[in-house]
């Protein structure tokens, strides 16, 4: 029984009032773009998920990709969807008109990729990693692999897979074995990966991977190595697909989730090395894969939001309709019973924050890459850097919180598979994993983020957020402005101990920090909404779910933030010693 209906009214709000649409729409190239356009696309999106992806959901839970004579075949009905996906225009969104895209704002592709990710987060993976590898080409590639590749990518008549990991290095890239021998005008890749998101499938008739491989000679760790263009099929001069690549599919990882998406164990070179090109400079591959990475880690954090909003729908329809106790004399559905409420409040409390950080980002995406002038493209790209690690990890962290409740909503029916809802809780945990695990993220921001730009990233946004503090004082949520200030006086000060600290006692305090990082963000940001919303029937619940919020989900979070000394000491290694 999933339910989900795109919130598009809820949507446009944030879009407006939160990321400051208008603004993003008055950015140069977005001439032919207005909100009017912007609210079709929304709802245009929603049809065909509703229609098309949600259907294929449960299907692809209960019938997995499955691997066949060295071929991977999708779930029933996922091919076919691809083809009506890409029919639509819907894979190149962002991306330039020259290259077949429809150049529309990353803002609206964000709020469109978090439909995709309610309706079906396993066919929207395929997309995703399509979306980081134009990124990377983009960014990085020759003008001869643009002119090549882009044409087919964009569209998204070929699609694209990130081949990092491998089986002895995880995490850890920088111990990758996989090798690039030089072949005159190419390379020649030997090597194997794994957990490699659709990197065979039958959707799409080219699979272009960008794999991860070590010249010869080349340093040790993760500044030895290259980033490669490997194709499933080499195209020819025309951008046909030609000669089968030496790689293949060897296995299909079995999951606790994300069934209907295949996870492939990939071997290169097993004759002569898979042919490959080299992306970017030799010995800087780490750099264009972050690119790729840094997509696709926001991606991430949409597809959190996703999956909590249709969560948070399910549950609540189920809320309406279950009939159990009975209060003044009569029967009820559940949803009256104060502890469901505050459940579903604060479910729907989260989301809404989690869209207002999203959203944020995807503004201020747009601006980095089409704003005028060119400190405000440095500020912005700062921004969506700070925020990267906060809309990965705090999203998904969250998201993971809401699946559950949706599960305890239903009660011993959410525990049994045929209601569905348990598919969201298994589906969503491998979102704290993806691209880097959610401590990672905790680390990237406390020891990255926290210092690039002489350390001014936190405090330029410390200081915007200030500013919006007479505005909530004078408007519906005045009652909330003593709890905001004080949280941002604690992120302040946490701020403030972190920049002067580096190690273990840094590190020790990274997740809590993150997350109450995300709880103030997600506080103000709400509290920004309630303040703007006026007789918008849109917002109308924004004054309740930011009281909410502000009440019962930051003080939380803050209460986590504690002087690193004391943090570090409670995490005794000797507790963990075997007896």
């Amino acid at each position: 029984m999933q339910t989900y209906e795109a919130p598009v009214r809820e949507m446009l709000f944030i879009m407006r009032e939160v990321a400051g649409l208008d603004s993003v729409l008055a950015l140069p190239g977005l001439e032919e773009v207005d909100a009017e356009l912007v609210a079709q696309v929304l709802e245009e999106a929603g049809r065909f998920a509703k229609n098309e992806l949600l259907p294929l959901n449960r299907i692809g839970d209960l019938h997995p990709a499955r691997l066949e004579d060295g071929r991977v075949i999708t779930p029933p009905g996922f091919a076919a969807a691809w083809r009506r996906f890409v029919e639509g225009g819907w894979n190149g969104l962002v991306f330039p008109p020259e290259w077949g895209g429809q150049g529309l704002p990353w803002l609206l592709n964000t709020a469109v990729r978090e439909i995709w990710n309610s309706a079906n987060l396993n066919f929207d993976l395929c997309p995703l990693l399509t979306q980081a590898g134009i990124e990377a080409l983009l960014a990085h590639g020759s003008e001869e692999q643009k002119a090549l590749y882009l044409p087919k990518l964009v569209p998204g008549e070929w699609t694209a897979a990130m081949c990092l990991t491998e089986p002895q290095a995880g995490s850890d890239v920088g111990v990758a074995r996989t090798r690039a021998e030089p072949r005159g005008d190419h390379f020649r890749i030997f090597g194997q990966k794994i957990f490699i998101t659709y990197g065979e499938h039958d959707m799409a008739e080219n699979i272009v991977h960008f794999v991860l491989a070590r010249l010869p000679g080349a340093p040790e760790g993760t500044r030895g190595l290259s980033l490669f263009l490997v194709p499933k099929f080499l195209p020819d001069a025309q951008g046909r697909p030609g000669t089968r690549n030496d790689f293949r599919c060897v296995k299909l990882e079995h999951k606790l989730g994300i069934h209907g998406s295949p996870t492939c164990v990939m071997v290169y070179g097993e004759r002569e090395g898979a042919v490959g090109w080299l992306v970017g400079e030799e010995n800087r591959g780490m750099r264009c894969m972050f690119t790729m990475m840094n997509n696709a880690r926001i991606g991430v954090g949409i597809e959190g939001l996703g999956l909590a909003e249709a969560a948070y729908q399910t549950a609540r329809a189920y809320a309406h309709e279950r009939i159990q106790g009975q209060r003044d004399g009569r029967r009820v559905p559940i949803v009256e019973h104060p502890d469901v409420r505050r459940m579903l409040l604060g479910m729907r409390a989260l989301t809404a924050a989690m869209r207002a950080l999203c959203y944020l980002a995807g503004a201020e995406t747009d601006r980095a890459h089409r704003h005028p002038d060119e400190a405000e493209r440095r500020r912005a790209e700062g921004r969506v850097a700070l925020l990267t690690p906060i809309v990965k990890a705090w999203c998904t962290d969250r998201a993971v919180e809401i699946c559950s409740t949706a599960v305890q909503v239903f009660g011993g029916a959410g525990f049994i598979e045929e209601t569905g809802v348990a598919q969201y809780y298994r589906d969503v945990r491998i979102t704290p994993i993806y691209e880097g695990t959610n401590g990672i993220q905790a680390k990237d921001l406390v020891g990255r983020k926290l210092t690039i730009e002489n350390g001014a990233l936190p405090w330029e946004l410390f200081h915007e957020l200030e500013a919006e503090l007479p505005a909530v004082e004078a408007g519906a949520v005045a009652d909330l402005a003593p709890a905001l200030r004080g949280a941002l006086g604690r992120l302040r000060e946490a701020t403030r101990i972190l920049q002067r600290l580096d190690g273990d006692r840094r590190e020790a305090m990274a997740v809590p920090y993150l997350d109450a990082f995300g709880a103030s963000l997600g506080a103000f940001l709400l509290a920004r909404g309630a303040t703007r919303a006026g007789s918008d029937a849109a917002g109308a619940a924004w004054p309740g779910l930011a009281r909410f919020f502000a009440r019962r989900i930051l003080p939380p979070a803050l209460a986590r933030l504690d002087e690193p000394e004391r943090a570090l000491e409670e995490l005794d290694p000797s507790l963990l010693a075997t007896s």
